[in-house]
C-alpha cells in the first residue's frame, strides 16, 4: 500500500515558458518529495530540457498518459504523464520557440497543449474518492492568455475562469496569500474601464465572504477583513464617485450582518499599510492591479494565489510565463514551492 500523503497533480503552463523549469527546481528539493506524491500533466521533453539547463538530475518516472501502465506507476514519488504526440509541436526549438529566431512565446501548439494538460490534471481531481488515480489539490504552472486565445480558447481569460466553468461554479475568487500580505479581487481579469460597470453588491460581497472562508480554510479562525474603496481617497464622500456609498458599503454591511468582521471600505492607498503592520488578515481589492501590486511588492516570490469556492484544492505561483528568461536557467521557483506547499497544506486540512 502507498503512504497517506497528499496526492498533487501539477500542470506544467505553457512549455515555452519558464514552467517546466519551476517544476523541476522546487520538485527537486527531497524534503517536499516526502510530504506528498506528484504527479505533473506536460512534456517530459520540456522538463528534460530544463533538468539539463538547470543542473538538476533527473528524479522522476515517465509514461504517457495514455498509457495501460499508468496504474503501476502511480507508487512513484514524482510521475510525469507525458503527452509524446505533443512534442514536436507545442515544445518546439528548445521548448516553445520558433525554428527561425529560437525565440520564445506564444504559440497556437502550446496552448492547445497547456490547456489540455489543465483539463486533464483537472480530472484527476475530481475522481471518486476511493480511485487509486484521483488527486487531492491541483497546482497550475503559468500560461499564457495569448497562446489559450490563439488555441482557439480565448473565452476563458486564466484558469480561474476555466475552472470554475468546468465545476460548474456558482462563484469563485483569487485569492493571493503570502508571509506579509493576504489579498482577494472582486474582480479579476477585465480591462480597468469596465470595472464600475460590473462591479455589484453581490460581487463585493461574494469576495468578502469567499475570502473570509479562504482564510478559515488556511488556519485563520475569525479573519479581519478590511475592504477597499474603488476610488481615490475611497470617493471622499461622494465627492470623487459613489461606488463606495452605491455599492461596497451595502456588500460590507451584509457580510456583518452574516458574522463576517469585515470593515471599510478605506482608501486603497492607505488599507495595504495597516494590512501589512498586521491590524488585518485579509484585504479585499476591487481590482487586479489594485491587490496584486501590494501583494507582489511586499511578498514577491513567496506570494500563492489560491482558488476559492472549487470543490478541489488549487493553488499556483503568482507569475506568470516569463518567454524573456524560459530557458536560461533564471527563473526563481519560490513561488512554485510556495504554491506547492500551500497545497500540501490545504489537501491536508480537508483530509482531516
Amino acid at each position: 500500500m502507498m503512504e497517506s500523503v497528499p496526492r498533487i497533480a501539477i500542470s506544467m503552463g505553457d512549455p515555452g515558458g519558464i514552467g517546466p523549469e519551476i517544476i523541476v527546481k522546487a520538485l527537486a528539493d527531497p524534503g517536499l518529495r516526502t510530504r506528498a506524491r506528484f504527479r505533473v500533466f506536460g512534456s517530459a521533453r520540456a522538463l528534460e530540457e530544463a533538468a539539463e539547463a538547470s543542473g538538476v538530475a533527473p528524479y522522476w518516472w515517465n509514461v504517457a498518459h495514455d498509457s495501460t501502465l499508468v496504474g503501476t506507476a502511480l507508487a512513484h514519488r514524482v510521475l510525469v504523464l507525458d503527452y509524446p504526440e505533443l512534442n514536436a509541436g507545442a515544445v518546439g526549438t528548445r521548448g516553445g520557440g520558433t525554428a527561425r529566431t529560437g525565440r520564445r512565446g506564444p504559440t497556437r501548439a502550446s496552448g492547445a497543449a497547456s490547456f489540455l494538460w489543465v483539463e486533464d490534471a483537472l480530472a484527476e481531481c475530481l475522481r471518486v474518492a476511493r480511485d487509486e488515480r484521483r488527486c487531492d489539490a491541483l497546482v497550475t504552472a503559468p500560461i499564457s492568455k495569448e497562446a489559450w486565445s490563439l488555441a482557439g480558447r480565448g473565452q476563458f481569460p486564466g484558469h480561474t475562469e476555466l475552472l470554475a466553468t468546468k465545476v460548474n461554479a456558482k462563484r469563485c475568487g483569487m485569492l493571493f496569500t503570502g508571509p506579509t500580505l493576504n489579498v482577494i479581487l472582486a474582480t479579476i481579469h477585465l480591462p480597468l474601464m469596465d470595472v464600475r460597470n460590473v462591479l455589484t453588491i453581490g460581487r463585493v460581497f461574494d469576495a468578502i465572504d469567499l475570502g473570509n472562508e479562504g482564510l478559515k480554510s488556511l488556519g485563520v479562525a475569525r479573519p479581519r477583513i478590511a475592504v477597499c474603496g474603488l476610488n481615490p481617497h475611497a470617493g471622499e464622500n461622494g465627492l470623487l464617485g459613489d461606488e463606495e456609498a452605491r455599492v461596497i458599503a451595502p456588500a460590507i454591511r451584509v457580510a456583518q450582518e452574516q458574522g463576517i468582521d469585515a470593515r471599510g471600505p478605506f482608501p486603497g492607498d492607505a488599507v495595504f499599510v495597516d494590512a501589512a503592520a498586521g491590524r488585518f488578515d485579509l484585504v479585499v481589492a476591487m481590482y487586479h492591479d489594485q491587490g496584486l501590486i501590494p501583494a507582489k511588492l511586499l511578498d514577491r516570490g513567496k506570494t500563492v494565489n489560491v482558488t476559492v469556492g472549487l470543490p478541489v484544492v488549487r493553488t499556483s505561483p503568482a507569475h506568470g510565463t516569463a518567454f524573456d528568461i524560459a530557458g536560461r536557467n533564471r527563473a526563481s521557483a519560490e513561488s512554485m514551492t510556495a504554491a506547492v506547499e500551500t497545497a500540501i497544506r490545504m489537501a491536508g486540512a480537508r483530509q482531516v
